[in-house]
C-alpha cells in the first residue's frame, strides 16, 4: 500500500517539476536524408521525455502541435483555461499563421523497448523502424480536400516558411493536458529554386552526375557517327550501281553489230 503512495507522489511531483528544458528535435542526417524538405519535417518522437509524468493505470496519447515563426507569441498557448488541449485546425489558423494548429496524435513511445537503430540498416526493417522513432509534419497531402476525412489533419507545410513544434502529453481519460515540451527551435522548410538561380556550373555538379554526363556524351556521339556512317555508305553504294549501270550499257552498245552500207 505505501509503494502505491510512493508511485503517485512521484507521479504528482513530476507534473509539477518535469524538465521543462525539453524540446521537439529534427530528425538525425542519418535517419531522414534531405530533411526539411519543402513541404515537411521529419521530427523525432518524445522518446522518454514524459517518463515522469506517467502515471499507472493511466492512459496517455501525444498531440503534436505546429505554428508559424510569424505567429504572436501570445497565441502559442495550447490549452484553454481548464487545462484541455485545443482542437484548432490547420484551416482555422490559416496553416500556423494565426496560432498553433494540431498536426498529429499518437500513442505514448515506448521507452522501455525503443526501435533498434541498428536495425535501419536492414531493408527489411528500415520503414518500420522509422515509422517508430521519426513523424513527419506535413505528410498528408489529402487531407484538405476529403469530406469524409475525420482524424487529424497533417498537411503540406509551406516552402521556405519556419515553423516551430510543440508535444504535450495529454490523459485520455480525463482529457487534459498533464504535461509538455517547450516550443522547439525555428525550423524552416526548403525554399524553392527558381530555374534562372539553378546552378548548372559542372564544378558544382556531383561525381555521379558527370559520370553520367560523360556516358551520355560518348552514346550521342556512337550514334551520330553510326548514322553518317550509313548515310556515306547508302551514297558511295548508289554511285558504284550507277557507274556499273553506265559502263554494262557501253559493253553492249560496243558487241552489237553496225550495220554494212550497201555499195550502188
Amino acid at each position: 500500500m505505501c509503494s502505491c503512495w510512493v508511485v503517485l507522489a512521484f507521479c504528482c511531483l513530476g507534473q509539477l517539476c518535469a524538465d521543462q528544458s525539453l524540446k521537439p528535435q529534427i530528425a538525425a542526417p542519418q535517419l531522414a536524408t534531405n530533411n526539411p524538405t519543402l513541404t515537411t519535417v521529419a521530427l523525432e518522437k518524445p522518446f522518454c521525455m514524459f517518463d515522469s509524468s506517467l502515471c499507472p493505470n493511466k492512459s496517455y496519447v501525444i498531440y503534436l502541435y505546429a505554428m508559424k515563426e510569424s505567429a504572436n507569441a501570445i497565441n502559442s498557448l495550447v490549452t484553454d483555461n481548464s487545462s484541455k488541449p485545443l482542437d484548432s485546425t490547420f484551416q482555422q489558423t490559416s496553416g500556423g499563421q494565426l496560432g498553433p494548429y494540431k498536426a498529429a496524435l499518437f500513442n505514448v513511445p515506448n521507452c522501455a523497448s525503443p526501435p533498434k537503430l541498428a536495425d535501419v540498416g536492414d531493408v527489411n526493417k528500415v520503414s518500420d523502424v522509422l515509422k517508430q522513432y521519426l513523424f513527419r509534419v506535413g505528410d498528408d497531402g489529402t487531407c484538405l480536400y476529403d469530406p469524409n476525412f475525420l482524424a487529424v489533419c497533417n498537411p503540406p507545410l509551406a516552402p521556405g516558411t519556419t515553423y516551430r513544434f510543440k508535444y504535450v502529453l495529454v490523459d485520455s481519460t480525463e482529457g487534459i493536458m498533464k504535461d509538455q515540451t517547450l516550443w522547439s527551435d525555428p525550423i524552416k522548410t526548403r525554399r524553392v529554386k527558381l530555374p534562372l538561380k539553378i546552378d548548372t556550373w559542372p564544378g558544382r555538379r556531383s561525381g555521379g552526375m558527370i559520370v553520367i554526363t560523360s556516358i551520355l556524351s560518348v552514346l550521342v556521339f556512337l550514334l551520330l557517327a553510326g548514322f553518317l556512317a550509313s548515310v556515306t555508305s547508302a551514297v558511295m553504294g548508289s554511285e558504284d550501281s550507277s557507274a556499273e549501270t553506265r559502263h554494262v550499257s557501253q559493253t553492249i552498245q560496243q558487241s552489237e553489230p553496225r550495220p554494212q552500207l550497201s555499195s550502188e
